[in-house]
Parts: structure tokens; sequence; C-alpha cells
């Protein structure tokens, strides 16, 4: 049964509190659903009295989307069921669910899919996004590995989308977005990985920091695909390493500590589970946040000195290949499957009155990035054009099914793809 909040109900603000601090809208009424047929009458609900819908399952957007100011969120973190099957290695996971119960149910069997690096990111946005994680190289992206989605549409019917059920739907999920409805239910591909991980990090000066980061590229383009390469850079430091997901891993090592003079090491195993989780304070919900992205198919001189004149906030490069580049570009929304490094730069604070310096540098930053980028992760947009993340071909293509499927454009708070003819009720 769903349970309706309005403001100065017990419980209101801690549903419309989201990732980002900076975020204080005020929904008329949260309905906190606990079923498919609750979203279904919710949605209803919103369209028969003229408001705006926002979904909730992780609330971590950026632009906080999921909260519509004087409309409905659709709260589905109730909603958080697993269901694992160890024999068939395949997981039914709920719309609201998060990304730690999931790990958590398939890790009982030494299973896994790939799942983000943060464990309170919903599942929901981040697989219909794309969704990277530590186990993309070996396994695809998040979406790569759904094998069926449950879906409430914009006219409250309830449909089911895989290769052989609406198939262009299934193809529009699969990094499309949250364009098409609300995923009320994901059945997603397992694969057995154990239960270990080795996280490896090599700080240099940052003197060092343009022959290192030539040299981790160098590594990059023969790594395992059990390897994932990143690297962080600071104003006064240079952090590469890698995520190793199973046993072994350790033959890079040397490769690393020659790369330059190492000023800290890091070498540690740690279980999967522990490897999922070690992020969640740095990401934790207190702080106003703010980042932009970029994708890099790849990495030239140029682009690692625009890199190294970072100002005081965080840059980061995460390696892609391997199984990401195995599906053909045509196969699913999701775009730049050619892309060798995503970047991303973030900042958080907590005094409203940094806002607007803090936005600025950031966002100058990363425009010193732009000549060197390919497009952007539908995830990371932030004020961005839809068109950075789909190119045009499937940016119509896309448009096409939200024009069958959403003709009023009734799901808009998201990172939208309008419909081709915006009828008179159209909602954005």
């Amino acid at each position: 049964m769903t349970t309706l909040l309005r403001s100065g109900d017990q419980g209101y603000d801690e549903a419309r509190t989201v990732w980002n601090a900076m975020i204080d809208r005020r929904p008329a009424v949260i309905a906190r659903c606990e079923s498919t047929e609750d979203v279904v009458a919710a949605v209803r609900f919103a369209r028969t009295n003229g408001l705006e819908i926002g979904v909730r399952c992780g609330g971590h957007n950026i632009a906080g989307l999921a909260v519509p100011e004087g409309g409905l969120m659709i709260d589905l973190t109730p909603m958080n069921a697993v269901r694992v099957d160890p024999e068939r290695q395949l997981a039914w996971v709920q719309g609201g669910a998060l990304l730690g119960e999931l790990d958590k149910a398939a890790q009982q069997y030494g299973l896994a899919t790939t799942a983000g690096n943060v464990s309170h990111t919903g599942v929901g946005g981040l697989t219909l996004g794309g969704g990277m994680g530590w186990l993309a190289r070996r396994f695809g992206l998040a979406c790569d590995n759904v094998a069926s989605y449950e879906l409430v549409t914009a006219d409250g019917s309830v449909v089911r989308a895989s290769a052989d059920e609406n198939p262009e739907l299934f193809w529009g999920l699969r990094g499309g977005g949250g364009n098409f409805g609300i995923v009320t239910s994901f059945e997603f591909r397992l694969h057995q990985v154990g239960t270990r991980a080795l996280s490896v990090e090599f700080t240099y000066p940052a003197s060092a920091g343009f022959e290192v980061l030539r040299g981790w590229r160098e590594l990059n383009a023969n790594a395992p695909r059990e390897a994932t390469f990143t690297a962080s850079i600071k104003p006064d430091s240079v952090t590469v390493g890698y995520v190793w997901v199973g046993e072994g891993g350790y033959a890079l090592l040397p490769a690393f500590r020659a790369l330059g003079p190492v000023s800290d090491e890091i070498v540690e195993q740690t279980s999967y589970l522990e490897l999922q989780t070690r992020d969640d304070n740095v990401q934790g919900h207190r702080y106003r946040r703010y980042w932009k992205g970029h994708y890099f198919k790849a990495l030239p001189d140029d682009a690692i000195r625009a890199l190294l004149r970072t100002p005081a906030v965080s840059a980061s490069l995460q390696g892609y290949g391997g199984a990401i580049a195995d599906v053909a570009e045509d196969d699913a929304a999701f775009s730049h499957r050619d892309t060798l490094f995503e970047f991303v730069t973030a900042t958080r604070w907590d005094d409203p009155a940094e806002d607007e310096s803090r936005i600025a540098q950031l966002r100058e930053y990363a425009a010193s990035l732009a000549p060197y980028a390919n497009g952007a992760y539908v995830n990371t947009l932030n004020g961005d054009s839809i068109s950075r993340a789909f190119p045009p071909a499937k940016l119509a293509r896309l448009t096409a099914l939200k024009t069958a499927y959403d003709p009023a454009n009734v799901f808009h708070l998201n990172q939208n793809i309008r419909p081709g003819e915006a009828s008179a009720e159209t909602a954005a």
C-alpha cells in the first residue's frame, strides 16, 4: 500500500532529501510505493491532477531531478527486494533497490554483476543510464547485463521489455535514461567472480605528474580485463592505480612502481563488498555538490597537460574498453563505446555562500578539457545538451521511441529526450 506524505507529515523531509544538499525542493505529495500496482496508481493520480512527476530511487542525480517542486515524487525506495537464483545466475531486483542490496544478495554465492562503485546509489538510475562499475571491462556495463525490464508507462500500462518482447523499448532502456517510463523490476545476469578484490594506488608528486600519466596511459593500453585503471589528479599530487576483482592482480605492481618517484603506496587485498562500500563516506549525503564529466577516446599529451592544471577540485579518470567496447554501437542506446577514459571533475562544500565561486571554478576547469572530449556519460550530464550523450542517429531513434511511449513528455524530469511531436498536454 502506498504511503502518501505531505509537508508537515513525519518522514516528509527525510523522503525529499537527496544526495546533493543544494537540492531543497518541496513536492506537493510524496508517494512511497510498495508495488508495481502502487506505481501505476501514482502515475494515474499525477496525470489526473496535473502534477509534475519525479521518480526517486537512490537520489544520486546531481541536479536532484527526483524532487519536483510542487509535484508528485514517486519514491521507489520501499521497493528494494532482491532475489537471486544461484543456479541460473540471475537476480530480480525491484526498482527502488540500492547497489549494496544487490551486491550483498549476489555475493552470498560468489556472484556479482556490474553495479557502480558506491553502495547507496540506486540500481535504477545507474542502470538506465548505462552503469559503469569495476566489472564492466569483463562483463559489460550494468545495462548490458539486464535480461528484462518491467516498466510502468505514461498511460499507466505495465509492459515487459527484453530482447524478444518489445525489443525496441529494450534497446532504449539500455542506456537511454529514465525517459520511457518507471522501471519497477530488473532481471540481471550474474557472474561468478568470487569474493576477493585488489585495490592499488600509487601517489607521485605533481612535478612527476606528466610522465606518470603518460606511462599510465601506455600501461592501460595492454591492461587485462580484470583490471580497471584509475587516476586522481590534485594540485600537489597525482595518484594512479587499478582495481582488480577476483584473485591475483599483483603482476602489474612493478610497472606502476617504475612510473616515477612514489611518495605513497597502497596495495590492499579486500573483499568485493568492502570494495563496493569504500567510497560511501566520501560520497555521503550532507554536502553541497557540483560535477562535470567528459568521455575521452584518446588521451594526448596536451590533454594530460590540461588535466594537470586542476584547481582545488577533484579530477579523476577511469578506464573503459574491454567488454564495454565488445558490444556493437547500435545494439543499445548507450553510446560512445569507443571511449578510452571517463573523466569526472567534482567539488563539494558546506557553505551556501560558496555556491557561485565553487561552480564557476569547476566549470572553467571542465571547459579546458572539452576540446579533447568525444561526448559524455548521460549519468554525469549537468546542464549539458543531451546530444553530448547520444550521436544524431541514436538521438533520432530515441526520439521516435519517446514519441511512441511518452508523447506528452510526462516523464521529463530526467536527462530528457523530448518527443518528436509534442502534444497540447506536453508537460515540459
